[in-house]
């Protein structure tokens, strides 16, 4: 009876040691939404989605994050997901600009949590000009196999969902918006704009409030020069940011194909590591108790055919024990080959150097630096047409009131 027992036993092992885990996919995506009413251009939001914070900072330590990855990451995704925005039909201009440094009616920023080919994780804050937090949320989506086969590939994002979804929060934040609101957005947006050339001409219009909200106090003449002069800024800048989206378009589609492959791969290897740890651990364990069973066993003087299948047993669980060792050997040849992977992502994807020229100046650099060097240019700008002029008195006498 003891040796029947013990036969169970080590038979429910070999049989535990043989599941096998399964996989959930999920192909959902979104429609985009678009705006339930027409709504007058002059009150169209410009949205500016600042390149991704990569997240470099904060992750697990079992966590494989490859650094030339998510740097490639952190231009990729804004992309994906300014083009989702934009689809909605519901804004003027969405832009994907370097830094935060940009004022306009909405900013978008995020930061990447987790990614590989199985799962993103993105989280994502929106702010507009008066300092109105519309979004402050976490996003996860997980991509389907199906997502990486060429006979099923679609055009869409493996992880569109998750940017889909992003762009029909924002649009119901705009939703609940009146039309004196978003007006008001607006002119905080131009306001807040002038200040940062000419703080002592402009400070006057706008306040802080202690939670950190922009309030218009008045309004400045519509005949005042110097917002006039800004006006003109504006219009440079936009023109310029506009010729930003033709890099970030470009690098994009250098990205594409190399990142989807990467994606793949990561996607299979995640798959089959977290696979192969599982059976290794099993393997470990069910050979361990294998083990220690068939030693009882062969120790006890029950009779000789329990002695049989005790030595069985040792044998049996020492090569479960050596493949669960064998499999984590193998885990970490996958771990070794996502390395090289992403280390060839990132030689692929490195930046190019752009120069933007005009009449006065070369920009150089990359993009990020090209942006700050511009910024600086347009101050010098404003500053030289305007001179030694000043805000005449009479403009804030006859400026509006709210």
């Amino acid at each position: 009876m003891n040796t029947l027992r013990l036969l169970a036993v080590i038979t429910a092992c070999f049989v535990l040691s043989a599941c096998v885990s399964q996989t959930i996919k999920s192909t959902s995506v979104p429609n985009i939404d678009t705006p339930s009413s027409a709504v007058p251009e002059a009150l169209l939001f410009d949205v500016s989605v600042v390149v991704f914070d990569p997240g470099l900072d904060n992750f697990d330590e079992d966590e494989q994050v490859y650094p030339e990855v998510r740097q490639a990451e952190a231009r990729f995704m804004p992309l994906v997901l300014s083009e989702s925005i934009q689809n909605s039909g519901a804004w003027a201009a969405v832009r994907v600009v370097p830094d935060g440094t940009q004022v306009t009616d909405l900013i978008v920023r995020g930061e990447i949590l987790h990614s590989d080919g199985e799962e993103l994780q993105l989280a994502i804050t929106a702010i507009d000009a008066r300092g109105e937090v519309w979004l402050e949320e976490t996003y996860t989506g997980k991509a389907s196999r199906y997502a990486y086969q060429p006979a099923t590939r679609n055009p869409y994002d493996p992880f569109q969902a998750v940017y889909n979804t992003i762009a029909n929060d924002l649009l119901e934040q705009l939703e609940e918006l009146t039309e004196k609101e978003r007006g008001d957005v607006r002119l905080v947006t131009e306001l807040r704009f002038a200040r940062d050339f000419s703080p002592e001409a402009f400070d006057p219009y706008l306040e802080k409030t202690r939670k950190g909200e922009y309030e218009i106090k008045r309004l400045p003449a519509e005949n005042d020069p110097m917002l006039g002069r800004v006006r003109d800024i504006r219009e440079r800048n936009r023109l310029y940011v506009d010729t930003l989206q033709v890099y970030y378009a470009s690098f994009d589609l250098q990205m594409l194909e190399p990142y989807q492959e990467w994606r793949r791969a990561s996607f299979e290897e995640s798959a089959a590591l977290q696979a192969l740890r599982a059976e290794s651990t099993r393997n470990l364990i069910v050979g361990g108790i294998a083990v220690l069973a068939g030693i009882a066993a062969a120790s006890s003087g029950d009779s000789s055919a329990a002695r049989t299948a005790g030595q069985v047993a040792i044998l049996g669980g020492g090569y479960l024990v050596k493949s669960g060792l064998d499999k984590r050997n193998e885990a970490q040849i996958h771990v070794q080959a996502l390395e090289e992977l992403g280390m060839s992502l990132g030689a692929e994807i490195t930046p190019q150097i752009i120069e933007l020229e005009d009449d006065t100046i070369i920009l150089t650099g990359n993009v990020e630096e090209q942006y700050a060097q511009w910024r600086a240019l347009l101050g010098d700008i404003y500053r030289a047409e305007i001179g030694s002029l000043e805000l005449p008195e009479e403009s804030a006498d006859t400026a509006d009131t709210l």
